[in-house]
Parts: structure tokens; C-alpha cells; sequence
């Protein structure tokens, strides 16, 4: 069971990202202050979660959460400062656009790059631990899945619709007979595409 609270006395915010791993698209990330008494049972780690189980987790997590935000760095941002920092990067433009200014920052994994002069606390496997985090993994999640569906209709020979980016041996395959596009992130050393897909 998801622990609803790190402490009582500063309001906290949970964050996470989704994509960090992908050959294309943006890394999205949410941030999410929820009540302290928030709960529902399917609420988990958004990798734990089927697709139809994190789509009807994300509007009551909107409705229900004190605060939300998401936001995204795209491809060309990643590949000219890097995926870490893209993924920290992401995570303090979802804060600047949150509705309340947190007092505690709860981040999944071992690093993250101080946001202002906010404490901040890394949990290694957080989404699994802390309701916030794992509310913030969901609308990352289901945020970059909704964006990559909508890439898929620019360039269908990849199979984003299904694989949303990530290095699937059908996407592999596709780069190798049809080269990479403006959405790949070239810094990731892909594969030697045969040509560039504009």
C-alpha cells in the first residue's frame, strides 16, 4: 500500500518523468501536491498499471489533487543537453506551472537538480512508495502516450501508436528500412539510418 505522506508539515509535491528511455518524442514530466487523505485502490507505479487502468486513474487525479502540472522537453533539447538533465529540466517547468508552491519536493529516483531553494527528498522506486509520485508517474505516462499517438499520424511507419517511442524491435527495424525522422533523438546513436526522413 502506497504511503500517503513523506511528513505532515509542508505541503509536498510529487514528481515524476515518463520517456526517459525512448529514441523519439519528448520526456514529459507531472508534479502533483494530493490531499493527505487521498486514496484509490489502483493507484500505483504507472509501469504496474495497464493502459485502461492509468486512463481512469488520470482525470480523478486531476480532479481530485490539490495542484497538477505537466510539461515536456522535446527531442532537440534532449539531444543538446542530455537526457538527465532534459528530465530535470522537465520536472521544474511542470513546478513553475503548478497552481500552489510546494514546500517539499518528492522526486522518484537517486538525482535531481535543486528547483529554487525547495528541500527535495529522492526516493529510488518512489512512484511505488508515495501516492504523489506515483499520481505524478501516471500523468507523465498517459501525458507522453497521448503525444505520441498523435506523432504516429505524422510518421505511421514507426509504430508509435503502440510502441510510443521506446527501442521495440519493430521501431528498430522501421529506422533501419526507412532512417530516422525530426522526432528521433539523434543523440542517442540510434543505429547509421540509411537516410533522414523530414
Amino acid at each position: 500500500m502506497l504511503l500517503s505522506y513523506y511528513q505532515k508539515e509542508l505541503i509536498e509535491a510529487g514528481l515524476d518523468e515518463a520517456g526517459r528511455g525512448c529514441y523519439a518524442g519528448p520526456v514529459f514530466a507531472a508534479a502533483v501536491i494530493l490531499p493527505v487523505d487521498f486514496y484509490h485502490p489502483l493507484l500505483n507505479d504507472s509501469k504496474q498499471l495497464k493502459e485502461e487502468e492509468r486512463n481512469l486513474l488520470r482525470p480523478i487525479i486531476e480532479q481530485e489533487s490539490i495542484a497538477f502540472a505537466v510539461a515536456a522537453v522535446d527531442n532537440d533539447e534532449i539531444d543538446a543537453i542530455n537526457i538527465l538533465q532534459a528530465s530535470f529540466k522537465a520536472m521544474h517547468l511542470s513546478l513553475d506551472k503548478l497552481l500552489l508552491t510546494p514546500q517539499l519536493l518528492l522526486i522518484d529516483g537517486n538525482r535531481f537538480k535543486a528547483y529554487k531553494k525547495l528541500p527535495h527528498e529522492c526516493i529510488i522506486k518512489g512512484d511505488g512508495k508515495y501516492a504523489s509520485i506515483a499520481a505524478a508517474s501516471i500523468l507523465a505516462k498517459t501525458y507522453r502516450d497521448e503525444y505520441m499517438q498523435q506523432l504516429h499520424h505524422q510518421f505511421p511507419q514507426y509504430g508509435w501508436h503502440n510502441n510510443k517511442g521506446y527501442g521495440t524491435s519493430f521501431h528498430r527495424e522501421a529506422i533501419a528500412a526507412h532512417g530516422v525522422c525530426v522526432f528521433h533523438r539523434k543523440s542517442f546513436n540510434i543505429f547509421s539510418p540509411p537516410a533522414s526522413i523530414e
